[in-house]
């Protein structure tokens, strides 16, 4: 069976309406292309050129509405999932009665899988797609766009949810083998550690495979309290911090615009940052020995950090007494 219809009937077999990439319609303007192109060859003895004012005029602008649309709805709904299963106590019965805790954890699981599907299958389409692009022009304008597409944060296996949700199934599947009650969960998913460096890798389909490097490229070392930056890259919390000219007491949220990440040079890439919570959970306890050193090291610089932020602060309160005093009997 053709990919384009095994594409067609998954989404069609989804219960709730998700966005998808329009693959029937991108494939229809190829072939108008090609075909015009034929016919034209048939006089003029020229082949298909690299560049198409028709074709590029609605192909691209298509693929890239509907890879956005289709990002923005995964991130979406991994993103609600996701503080569902993360939220505790008063929290998640706050939620509860606002509606929204109204499936049970067997439900949550098995959308989790969805969506994981959901973006590789969708991935999958992409490619697919660009590759035909491609063969009809006889050029690498597909793969250009893709990067391109990489660039805009609209490369759906460059979610920082995606990578939530890998974490999030490893981890109940962890919690199955200890309490043999959980429910069947995504196999395709593992952590690895290849001469004692971590990855996360996916691997559900034979053409799509996953893997994400956990080791922080500014310590060299295991990424610890894990965060990612708008631009996709993971570092280490207290390593974003320190890149960003920031103390891990008023945060990544704080950072100038123009500060830029250490990997990619990308301007604006703090403020939107991502605590990787899942993520976290896994690596603590793969990682439990090193996990716990670094916890205590870390304490010890966030009090070292509160401590001279707090003293900062008296001192900037205290020169705005001494100037109101001096005002006071000035005015006296």
């Amino acid at each position: 069976m053709k990919f384009c219809k095994i594409y067609k009937d998954y989404m069609q077999g989804q219960e709730n309406q998700l966005h998808a990439v329009d693959f029937k319609k991108l494939k229809k303007i190829l072939k108008k292309c090609r075909e015009d192109f034929e016919s034209n060859q048939e006089h003029d003895g020229q082949s298909c050129p690299h560049h198409c004012s028709v074709c590029d005029g609605t192909f691209f602008p298509s693929l890239l509405k509907d890879m956005s649309a289709v990002v923005g709805c995964f991130n979406e709904r991994a993103q609600k999932l996701l503080e569902l299963h993360l939220a505790s106590g008063f929290r998640k019965y706050f939620m509860w009665l606002k509606g929204k805790l109204q499936k049970n954890h067997v439900a949550l699981i098995q959308e989790g899988k969805d969506l994981v599907t959901y973006a590789l299958i969708n991935s999958i389409a992409v490619r697919k797609i660009l590759k035909k692009y491609d063969k009809i022009h006889y050029s690498k304008q597909g793969q250009a766009f893709k990067s391109k597409a990489q660039s805009m944060r609209i490369e759906i296996l460059q979610s920082p949810w995606l990578y939530e949700l890998m974490a999030f199934h490893i981890n109940l599947r962890e919690e199955k083998v200890k309490s043999n009650k959980a429910p069947a969960l995504l196999e395709g998913c593992s952590l690895n550690f290849d001469d004692e460096n971590p990855s996360l890798s996916c691997e559900l389909f034979d053409s799509i495979k996953i893997d994400i490097d956990l080791t922080c490229s500014i310590c060299l070392d295991t990424v610890f309290d894990a965060v990612s930056l708008t631009c996709g890259h993971i570092f280490c919390h207290t390593c974003a911090c320190s890149a960003a000219s920031v103390t891990i007491v008023v945060g990544l949220k704080a950072a100038e615009p123009k500060e830029k990440c250490p990997l990619c040079r990308k301007t604006g890439v703090y403020e939107g940052s991502l605590h990787l919570e899942e993520l976290n959970i896994l690596l603590s306890r793969s990682c439990h020995e090193y996990w716990e050193q670094r916890l205590q090291t870390e304490r010890t610089e966030r009090i070292q950090q509160v401590k001279e932020h707090w003293e900062s602060q008296c001192r900037s309160i205290h020169g705005c007494l001494d100037s109101e005093a001096l005002l006071l009997i000035a005015v006296i």
